[in-house]
Order: C-alpha cells, then structure tokens, then sequence
C-alpha cells in the first residue's frame, strides 16, 4: 500500500507542475510519435493475434494478455496510411481509455521523456481538421506528434451520445436559458461529444481547446465587466492539454478572486485514483470519467439544480 500512495504522489506532482511524461515510439520511416505514460498499462512485443471475423479494418486481431483478451488496433492504418509489415517484430502499447482495455500496433518503441505542457501545441493550422493529431512537439530539434487516439476508437468503436431516459429532467434547458457551460479539451472528437450531451439538455455551450485559451476567454469576460459566475453554469475540462493542463488551468482559476468561485469539472480517461488526489490538491469540484453520456448529464443537471435552490428545497421537504 504504501508503495502505491508514493507512485500516486509522485504523479500528482508531476501533473500538478503542468508537466507530463510521453512514451515516444515510431511507425512507419523515422517520424516520432507520443502517448501520455498515463494512459499506459504496459508495452511488450507483438504477441501472436488471432484474427476475428468483420473486424474494423484497423483491428489486426485480439491476443491474449494477462488472462484478458484484447482488440489490437495498427496505429499506423488508424491514421489513414498502410499497415505495419512484419508485426511479429511490432510492439503492441497496451492502453486504458474511458474504462476499456486496448492495444496499439506500432514499429518501435524508443523512450519515455518527461516534458512541460507549455513546450507542447496545437497542430499546426495547415494540417486540415481531419488530422489525427492533438498535439506536437519538439525533442532534441526532432517533431514529435502526439496522436489523438480519441479519434482514433471514436472512429472504430462509436460510443452512444444519447442520454439514456430518465436520467435529466423534463425543461432543465428552460431553467438556465440564459448561462452556457464552458467545454475545453485539446481532442475535437472529445469537444463534440461532450456539446452533443450538454445540448440535448437545452443548454448552450461553448468551447476552446486547451486550458490557456479558456483562461484568456475567461479573463476577457471578467475584463468586460461580466459577472462570470453568473454566466456559466460550470466547466467541463480535459487533464492532459496543450499549453496548459486542466490541473494548471483549476489552479490559476482558483487563484482568480474573479473567477474562483466557478464550479469545475475535470473530465477525463485517466486513472481515478490520481484524479481523487489532484482533485483535492487543485480544487476542483468533481471529476467524470470519459465518456459516459448519462454520466455527464446526471452531473450537469445535478449542478443545474443546485444554482436554482431546487436541489437544497427538495432535500428540506424529505
């Protein structure tokens, strides 16, 4: 136990610092690719695949690990290009992501670096919105791409957007016609999955990729005069970000007499047990895992009620 709460610790302040640690690897040629440590379970070689039948394309078989099974997906056909050759020689990078277990194919694995979030950006412009970047980077004059793997299982395995019934309200939109919710994640896959929930609701949003452009928002809006406690229902915002991680990003806001009383959610894929303790450490008001649309729908009307006195006046009349 106690060698777990160190591990813990330990992350939390690297996380807390605004910095991660990336796992570099290759696919194809020499470009470096990366994937946050956090989200990985273990890398081995290619062990053998068994192939199933009306597979995604991408899914080079299932293999046998750890007494599970699971899908293991060719990073390099994920992001539109040939498959790898050889995959006997491949590793697989064992990841977790929004509470399921997957493998990713890739040529070679390299090195883990740890890195600030500041020396990590948004995809170049010219890259088109159908990249399948989130992020890219610089090591030792080499580009490092940081692969939005989001996308990547959106696209082969879609996960529902549709709140299941009775899980809000009838007219909880109607309630705060006026407020929006503020959504910031570096993934475009995960932003639109998170508007598609919110406004079934009824509720307005709006969004902003990393944690330094919401802050910049939400200072604008304190500059404006507004009262931005009063406009905004809460923040729904990723961890791991360009610029500025959604640690970071809670820390600067609660250091904002203007804008630290504004109600935060941190929602992510990563581990819960370390989300627990930077919740606490950062000051954030909740955390959901991603993506579970009833989830997320539960809590936001949840905080719905809450701004309107309705929750509190039920709890009195129990």
């Amino acid at each position: 136990m106690a060698g777990v709460l160190d591990s813990v610790n330990q992350r939390t302040q690297l996380v807390g610092q605004n910095r991660l640690e990336l796992l570099l690897f290759t696919l194809k040629g020499e470009q470096t690719y990366g994937i946050n440590v956090f989200k990985v379970k273990e890398v081995l070689q290619c062990p053998p695949l068994n192939e199933i039948p009306n597979r995604h394309p991408v899914v080079r078989g299932v293999a046998h690990i750890r007494g599970g099974t699971i899908a293991v997906m060719d990073m390099n056909l994920s992001i539109g290009r040939g498959p790898l050759d050889d995959i006997e020689k491949c590793f697989v990078i064992i990841t977790e992501y929004n509470r399921s277990t997957q493998g990713f194919l890739v040529g070679s694995v390299e090195r883990i670096i740890n890195i600030n979030w500041e020396s990590i950006h948004p995809p170049p412009k010219g890259v088109g919105k159908e990249n399948y970047l989130t992020a890219v980077t610089q090591i030792e004059n080499q580009m490092v791409e940081i692969i939005d793997v989001e996308k990547i299982l959106a696209e082969v395995s879609p996960l529902s957007e549709e709140i299941s019934s009775g899980v809000i309200e009838d007219g909880i939109g109607e309630k705060v016609i006026q407020k929006h919710i503020l959504i910031v994640d570096d993934s475009m896959i995960a932003r639109k999955q998170i508007q598609r929930v919110v406004e079934q609701m009824g509720i307005k949003t709006t969004l902003r990729k990393d944690g330094r452009e919401a802050l910049e928002y939400l200072e604008s809006l304190v500059n404006e005069g507004k009262n931005v406690a009063e406009e905004l229902i809460l923040i729904i915002s990723d961890i791991e970000m360009p610029e500025m991680d959604g640690y970071t990003f809670t820390a600067e806001i609660r250091a904002n007499p203007a804008l630290a009383s504004l109600f935060i959610v941190l929602h992510t894929s990563l581990s819960g047990v370390f989300n627990e303790a930077m919740v606490k450490k950062v000051g954030a008001d909740s955390f959901v895992a991603k993506f579970h649309p009833d989830d997320l729908a539960r809590l936001v009307n949840d905080r719905v009620l809450q701004m309107t006195g309705e929750s509190l006046l039920e709890e009195n009349e129990e």
